[in-house]
């Protein structure tokens, strides 16, 4: 008895040194750090490049520390004086994408990349982290900031008109969403504007994010560009655009990203925001995206309410391709003795940290894919691009097929965690 008084005595201690407020240690403002990634297949170096004064902190005020063991790498913010950790958070990017492919083999290559912050009221210490194929952490850079350095910058780069389309209440207890205009004129704001209304209804029809409609905020940022769509370099087509947004990302035809963070950066800086959506005025099949870093979708496409809908289950919710018949760039992305950090994969090396107690007892593992298996979840082999290996939660979902409305229970419950974290 003794012994469990003791232990809940410490729990609650614990509990109580954990806890703090955002105003002990942040200003309701945003703090960018900008630096540039560099190396090959097999390292990363981190190079400091810039941090600006940005707007209103749009993330929670509660949940300040991630407790999603989610992307590749992972920053955090501890308190100088006290070196008690303030803020973290989880993310991958497209250089961590780029490792995976065949060209790291052969060249070294440098992004840039973008963390935002709380604005610290003190000094503080940022340390960041990169996950080895283990999927462990390892630090591999650290910088001290002082709040009142004056080489922190203040000007604002890239000035438009702000438009709330769907803003239904406080930053801090909503899921910040920033919608870029890839490749539209001044002439074609409007359309800009009704493409965005029609995917992010869209959007809000499919479960789970319908049932939470009320915790989104979606701005979009009027930002014309000098000519209309995006560019396709295989067909010599090049295109002045706002965002340089590019088909033949990694030469994967459909694969559809940028490289110029700064100018998606500078852009995003006129909304309060913790997501960026890029909509490409293109009717040519195509989207990518990357956990906490950004998604981009084509607008015109007859499968563009998909691809706006299944993207965005990539940025907001980490959630893996379930898919294994299509072709990509990548080698070997998911090592198949390492246990998966997305939710709805798994290698079965560590599936009890899965969806294992979703599994009926009847239900084999792995589960054959037979009709008499198609409404129950199950361990379906093929996903994460190949068809051995690595198995999904069922044999149908919207990251697996083109179907819009269409998670599995596995990417539900993944998405809902994300969105009442986000906006508690």
């Amino acid at each position: 008895m003794k012994a469990l008084l003791l232990f809940i005595f410490i729990s609650i201690a614990a509990h109580a040194q954990s806890f703090f407020k955002f105003e002990d240690y942040f200003t309701d403002k945003t703090l960018r750090i900008d630096y540039f990634h560099a190396g090959n297949k097999t390292s990363d170096s981190y190079y400091f490049d810039e941090m600006i004064e940005e707007g209103k902190w749009a993330g929670s005020k509660v949940n300040l520390i991630d407790k999603f063991n989610y992307g590749k790498y992972k920053v955090e913010v501890t308190d100088a004086e006290s070196g008690r950790l303030i803020y973290s958070k989880h993310y991958s990017t497209l250089f961590s994408e780029w490792q995976t492919t065949e060209e790291a083999n052969t060249i070294s290559k440098s992004f840039s990349e973008t963390v935002i912050i709380p604005f610290p009221l003190k000094k503080v210490k940022v340390k960041f982290y990169t996950r080895d194929k283990k999927n462990l952490l390892h630090e591999k850079f650290s910088m001290d900031i002082d709040p009142a350095d004056y080489f922190i910058k203040k000007e604002r780069r890239n000035k438009f008109p702000l438009y709330d389309l769907h803003v239904t209440g406080d930053n801090s207890k909503r899921v910040d969403i920033v919608i870029i205009p890839e490749g539209y004129t001044a002439q074609e704001m409007e359309k800009f504007k009704k493409d965005a209304r029609r995917l992010v209804d869209t959007m809000l029809s499919v479960t789970p994010f319908k049932q939470n409609s009320e915790k989104f905020n979606f701005y979009l940022v009027l930002a014309p560009s000098e000519e209309s769509g995006t560019d396709i370099p295989a067909k010599g087509v090049w295109k002045s655009t706002v965002a340089s947004t590019s088909f033949y990302t990694f030469d994967e035809e459909r694969y559809l990203m940028t490289e110029d963070n700064k100018a998606v950066r500078d852009l995003a800086a006129n909304a309060p925001y913790e997501h960026i959506y890029i909509l490409v005025n293109s009717s040519k099949y195509g989207g990518g995206a990357i956990y906490n870093h950004y998604a981009v979708s084509v607008a015109d496409n007859n499968y563009s309410p998909y691809v706006f809908v299944h993207e965005f289950g990539h940025s907001f919710g980490f959630l893996a391709d379930e898919y294994y018949t299509s072709s990509t760039a990548y080698v070997d992305f998911y090592p198949l003795d390492v246990e998966p950090l997305e939710a709805n994969i798994t290698t079965l090396v560590n599936f009890e940290s899965k969806w294992k107690h979703l599994v009926p007892k009847n239900v084999p593992v792995p589960t054959p894919a037979k009709p008499e298996y198609l409404p129950v979840v199950g361990v379906f082999e093929g996903g994460g691009y190949v068809a051995k290996g690595v198995y999904r939660p069922k044999q149908d979902c919207t990251m697996f097929s083109i179907t819009i409305d269409n998670f599995c229970p596995v990417c539900k419950k993944a998405i809902e965690d994300l969105i009442s974290f986000q906006s508690e």
